[in-house]
């Protein structure tokens, strides 16, 4: 993959350290940098969340990558929660016990800022990327976190997607990463005994993913 410039679109880690850890080891195996994207679904529901968020905060070690993270609708679940306009028992049922859990009960004010602040979707020439899909239906510069992080796709469905791929996670299945069309779904059930996957797309060329990279308990395959 040398020569290229690469973008790894990483799905739902769901609180799974030694599966992200294992997966960020083989992304920087395969190329000598690039940029990765964190498609949201950081926390809940796996062992350790708070470890999860401090390695994506603490950024890359090597200044050839860049990092970027998307907003899911598990951190938009815990921010509304933690600020009284959601039942806080609906979070807890989804995952949020285990999250504070692993915060030992209490988030730092650093972490919820940070989670504020990330972005819903990236829009760039040759894709999209955002945690649930996007609708064609409504312009997508009228679409809001209800579309963003939170829509179901059918499987087996591409759209046009104003010539765009679109790249996102949120809906597991074991048979992900999948691409279908106009777009790829990289949720591939980490925490429900699945595998942690990425898409890898050369930014210079259209279309969808050039490879995938997956990794379970094992490493990487």
């Amino acid at each position: 993959m040398n020569g290229r410039r690469l973008t790894f679109a990483v799905g739902d880690i769901h609180g799974c350290l030694g599966q992200l850890e294992t997966l960020l080891t083989g992304i920087e195996a395969a190329a000598p940098g690039g940029r990765v994207i964190f498609l949201g679904d950081l926390v809940d529901r796996g062992p350790d969340s708070r470890g999860v968020v401090e390695r994506i905060m603490a950024g890359p070690q090597n200044p050839a990558w860049q990092w970027l993270t998307l907003k899911g609708n598990h951190e938009e679940m815990l921010l509304s929660a933690r600020k009284g306009v959601a039942e806080m028992a609906t979070w807890l049922l989804n995952g949020g016990e285990e999250t504070l859990a692993s915060y030992g009960g209490a988030i730092p004010l650093s972490h919820l800022v940070w989670m504020t602040e990330l972005p819903s979707i990236i829009i760039e020439r040759h894709r999209i990327f955002v945690h649930a899909c996007v609708d064609e239906n409504i312009p997508l510069e009228e679409q809001g976190d209800d579309i963003l992080l939170w829509m179901r796709t059918d499987p087996n469905y591409s759209g046009s997607y104003w010539g765009k791929h679109v790249c996102h996670g949120h809906t597991p299945s074991r048979s992900n990463p999948r691409t279908v069309g106009n777009r790829t779904n990289v949720d591939s059930g980490a925490v429900f005994g699945g595998v942690l996957s990425c898409a890898v797309f050369d930014d210079d060329r259209p279309g969808g993913p050039i490879d995938f990279l997956v990794t379970d308990d094992y490493g990487l395959r």
